[in-house]
């Protein structure tokens, strides 16, 4: 019985891994075609990044279209900005 567990265990924890390294290889993607047309691409991806982690999606287009991801565009800064580009 203890193998089971330990193997199902062990089975949950890849898949758990699996899906976060694809919601980050995404994001990746996402973003370096949403900051492609930056004037400072590296705080561009930085946030980008951060946006979508937290979001799980990233407006299409280097700006703007935030109506397909509310949460996206709802995200802010310490000091009220918007956070993601």
């Amino acid at each position: 019985m203890a193998i089971s567990k330990s193997l199902i265990t062990f089975i949950f924890v890849v898949m758990i891994s699996l899906l976060l390294l694809q919601v980050v290889h995404n994001c990746g993607a996402k973003c370096a075609e949403r900051c492609k047309l930056s004037g400072r691409p590296n705080l561009c991806h930085r946030a980008c990044g951060t946006c979508c982690g937290r979001c799980n999606c990233v407006p299409p287009g280097t700006s703007g279209n935030y109506d397909v991801c509310p949460c996206y565009a709802n995200l802010t800064t310490t000091g009220g900005k918007k956070k993601c580009p």
